[in-house]
C-alpha cells in the first residue's frame, strides 16, 4: 500500500519502520514488488500515444574527481542511462524501459511491441522514429514549439519529471543495474 499510494515513491528506511524490519529486508522487500509490478498487462496501447526519451544519470559536476574521469567522455548523454518511455493518453498508463541506445532498430522495435497498428503516435523530432508508417505518426520538433495542437510529448516529459524527482528525492541514488526496477513501480 506504501509503495502503491505514494507519488515519489517510499524509501525502504520509511517502509522498515513502519514494518519494524531492516533496512536491507525492506529494501528486498521493495523490489519484489517492483518486480510484481512490472508484470501488468500484455494488451498493447493505443488511441494516441506518445513516445519519448531521456537519460538518467549524476550529474558530473557531483561526482568525485576518479569516478568523473572513469564515465564522462566528452559532452551530453555520457555515462548516463537511456530510458525510453510510451504514454497512453486515454488510460493514463506508461509504459518505461531502459534501452541501449536512441538508434532507429532499437526504439523502433519498443513501439512495435507495445502500441497497436493504427494507433496515433505522437513523437519529438528525433530521426530514430522516422518510418513507423503503421501509426499516425505525428511529430513536433522542440526546436520551434512544444505545442501544435493535440500534438505534443508533454505527458511523457511530465512523468520524466516526476522520475527524476523521485530519483533524486526518495532514492537519493539508483544503480543503473537496477533502474528497470524502479522505473515499474
Amino acid at each position: 500500500w506504501m509503495l502503491a499510494n505514494c507519488k515519489n515513491g517510499v524509501s525502504s528506511y520509511e517502509v522498515g519502520r513502519a514494518l519494524r524490519v531492516t533496512q536491507r529486508t525492506a529494501w528486498f522487500m521493495l523490489h519484489r514488488i517492483r518486480y510484481a509490478q512490472h508484470h501488468g498487462t500484455i494488451n498493447k496501447m493505443s488511441g494516441t500515444v506518445e513516445a519519448d526519451e531521456t537519460f538518467i544519470g549524476g550529474k558530473a559536476r557531483n561526482m568525485h574527481a576518479d569516478k568523473r574521469e572513469e564515465k564522462i567522455h566528452g559532452r551530453g548523454p555520457e555515462g548516463k542511462t537511456i530510458v525510453f518511455g510510451l504514454l497512453d493518453r486515454e488510460t493514463r498508463k506508461v509504459h518505461a524501459s531502459v534501452v541501449g541506445s536512441r538508434k532507429k532498430g532499437e526504439l523502433q522495435k519498443k513501439v512495435r511491441e507495445n502500441v497497436a497498428p493504427g494507433s496515433e503516435l505522437n513523437t519529438d523530432a528525433l530521426k530514430s522514429y522516422e518510418g513507423l508508417d503503421e501509426y499516425t505518426h505525428k511529430v513536433i520538433d522542440h526546436a520551434e514549439a512544444y505545442v501544435n495542437g493535440h500534438v505534443h510529448t508533454n505527458g511523457m516529459e511530465n512523468f520524466w519529471s516526476l522520475l527524476k524527482r523521485t530519483i533524486k528525492g526518495t532514492y537519493v541514488s539508483v544503480e543503473p543495474f537496477h533502474l528497470f526496477r524502479y522505473l515499474d513501480e
